[in-house]
């Protein structure tokens, strides 16, 4: 029974990296992976990120909140080519998120030692200070 768990979720793991291979495979100037050896990762983490960020008014004013899942392609020197919105909330909050990780340097991945382009998830969440 446990083997086969584990099995499904292999099968289900290796199903879903090559729908999302798939479905991203079109990405800028190039091939990016979808995991390296070394994930990039922001410069200064994600404070970095969330420290050039500015609640949009409009989404304050309409109270909302939640994640947006952005998507960053990520060049072998750690710039950020490109970033698309996988899951947004609205309000000008999927427009901040993009500035704020276009705008942000990173460690750039690595395979076998040398840096590669690497696409990168990234949940940005927007909560109002109560």
């Amino acid at each position: 029974m446990k083997r086969t768990s584990f099995f499904l979720a292999l099968i289900f793991f290796a199903t879903h990296l090559f729908f999302i291979s798939e479905t991203y495979a079109f990405s800028p100037g190039g091939d990016y992976l979808a995991a390296a050896e070394e994930m990039p990762s922001p410069i200064g983490g994600l404070k970095a990120i969330y420290s050039k960020i500015s609640y949009p008014a409009i989404a304050k004013k309409a109270g909302i909140e939640g994640k947006v899942y952005v998507i960053a392609y990520v060049n072998e020197n750690g710039g950020v080519d490109d970033v698309k919105v996988l899951k947004g909330i609205g309000g000008g909050c999927d427009e901040a998120a993009i500035r704020a990780v276009r705008s942000t340097k990173f460690t750039p991945g690595k395979v076998k030692g040398a840096p590669v382009k690497v696409k990168v998830a990234l949940p940005i969440v927007f909560k109002l200070k109560k």
